[in-house]
């Protein structure tokens, strides 16, 4: 008869309470060399100490936060690892892009220019996986992927800018904790709205928990939302998406012979010097630009973007985004992508101002959502009969910017923050030439614009890839964004 104790079993209430974890091991090969992993992959519980007068009075259960972390099997040193923290954005968008796109062992299968492949889609060995330089957290905040606050919580408690960064900052901080990794050199990588949440966190971990980190990189940045807001008086969205225009009109094949001809850098380079001399300082003359100048500028603008001159004379020359997509192709009755402009779709109504859809996106989310969702039961034995939310409509509405009402979120100044402080922070930025959601001019101007000491701005490095919001999708930018993720990682090796 056996002594040791009777096993308390926990009630489902109970158990919401727990971290909930599953550990597999794997291998894929990288060019001739196996490389043997392990996954652990579940929910931690994030929990905020209660304090009463002072004192400590324990601890209260809030939510459960999703994350896949991968690391090398049987590694005796992790924390001499670098370890990198991974997420994507929306706000409202699992990890699954980054993960199962561009950085995980597994990617999915397209074609070489990043175009699905008939379903049932499938999953391939991954060589660009940046686990052969560094561990890996793909993290899903609250409201994605399987992550969920418990009963009785507030939804905006997590849905807002702020809440956002401290809850992801808290199961950074918890990770690292648990699985002792601080003393790792640590990594942010974010897309999209994943950049303004890696700006803020850098400075977010350094001011709450001291943990300073290594780098940041920033995959399609988005840092200061003013120039993206094509609202009236704010000038600024115009001349920075210009040069996204161009490209896209010319990957097209939508400009005149002589600027068809030439290299898409060379178009850029004269389509930037276009902005800057001639574009920016006739919408500074606002109502008052001479009749004349009017004209050039609309026949100039026509020229770049490949639209009619009667066109653009009535958007009172600037052109806005969702009119773009919608007007390029209209003639064809197609419409183009947003995050990759290469896309083309239809719309029932051919004459319509936007697009009923981006077709860079419905083109690929059955693939990233498929797959992952195979992926996660097949090979990583986690099982969890909630929708896996790739990109939940739920948490936008409830969204809020409280701390930047009245104004524009600008997480630049947070950078600046972080990289005056931490002087060894750096910073890697990957722009898509045909990114219409965050272009590469205006990722350009904000970082021109972070007031940075001549010193410290050689800790920021840019590249650009030809291809969209995310460049990895197409296979030779794969290839180079690996590359340059991996260069990044390593640089800080001291071995």
């Amino acid at each position: 008869m056996s002594n040791a104790p009777a096993t308390e079993e926990k009630t489902p209430q109970e158990s919401k309470f727990e971290d909930q974890t599953v550990t597999t091991r794997h291998t894929i090969t990288i060019g001739t060399t196996p490389l043997h992993y392990t996954v652990t992959c579940g929910t931690l519980v994030l929990k905020e100490e209660i304090e009463k007068e002072g004192k400590s009075e324990g601890e209260k259960p809030r939510a459960r936060v999703f994350f896949t972390a991968y690391g090398l099997e049987d590694e005796k040193n992790p924390e001499k690892r670098p370890l990198t923290f991974c997420f994507n954005g929306g706000p409202g968008s699992s990890s699954v892009w980054l993960h199962i796109g561009v950085l995980g062992p597994k990617r999915v299968l397209l074609d070489d220019d990043g175009f699905p492949l008939p379903p049932p889609y499938k999953l391939t060995d991954n060589e660009a996986t940046l686990l052969t330089h560094s561990d890996l957290v793909f993290i899903d905040p609250v409201g994605t992927g399987f992550s969920r606050m418990l009963p009785g919580e507030d939804i905006h408690d997590y849905h807002s800018f702020s809440k956002d960064i401290e809850s992801v900052g808290a199961f950074i901080h918890l990770y690292c904790t648990r699985y002792n990794r601080w003393a790792s050199a640590k990594y942010l990588i974010g897309e999209s709205y994943g950049t303004t949440r890696a700006a803020g966190l850098a400075d977010h971990l350094q001011e709450r928990y001291g943990m300073y980190l290594n780098g940041v990189m920033l995959v399609s940045s988005i840092l200061n939302f003013i120039t993206a807001r094509f609202t009236p008086g704010n000038d600024l969205p115009y001349l920075l998406f210009l040069p996204s225009y161009t490209a896209t009109a010319w990957y097209h094949q939508r400009l005149p012979a002589d600027l068809q001809n030439k290299p898409l850098l060379d178009v850029l380079e004269e389509v930037e010097n276009f902005v800057l001399e001639t574009y920016l300082p006739a919408l500074m003359e606002g109502d008052n630009l001479p009749a004349e100048k009017r004209r050039m500028l609309r026949h100039s603008l026509s020229r770049y973007t490949g639209l009619t001159p009667a066109y653009i004379e009535h958007t009172d020359l600037r052109i806005n985004i969702h009119r773009f997509v919608k007007e390029l192709l209209r003639a064809e009755g197609r419409t183009i992508g947003r995050l990759d402009s290469r896309y083309k779709g239809y719309d029932r109504d051919s004459a319509g101002e936007n697009h009923e859809h981006d077709p860079s996106y419905t083109a690929i989310a059955g693939a990233y959502a498929v797959t992952f969702n195979d992926y996660v039961r097949r090979d990583l034995d986690y099982h969890n009969d909630l929708p896996y939310e790739v990109l939940s409509s739920r948490v936008f509405p409830a969204w809020k910017y409280d701390k930047q009402e009245n104004e524009f979120v600008n997480v630049g100044e947070n950078l600046r923050k972080a990289m005056t402080t931490n002087s060894a922070l750096r910073v890697m930025v990957a722009n898509g030439y045909y990114d219409l959601a965050t272009p590469y001019f205006a990722t350009e101007y904000t970082f021109n614009h972070l007031g940075l000491p001549v010193e410290l701005r050689k800790n920021i490095e840019m590249h650009y890839y030809e291809a969209g919001h995310m460049m990895y999708v197409h296979k030779p930018s794969l290839s180079n964004l690996a590359d340059a993720l991996r260069n990044f990682v390593s640089a800080d090796d001291s071995d």
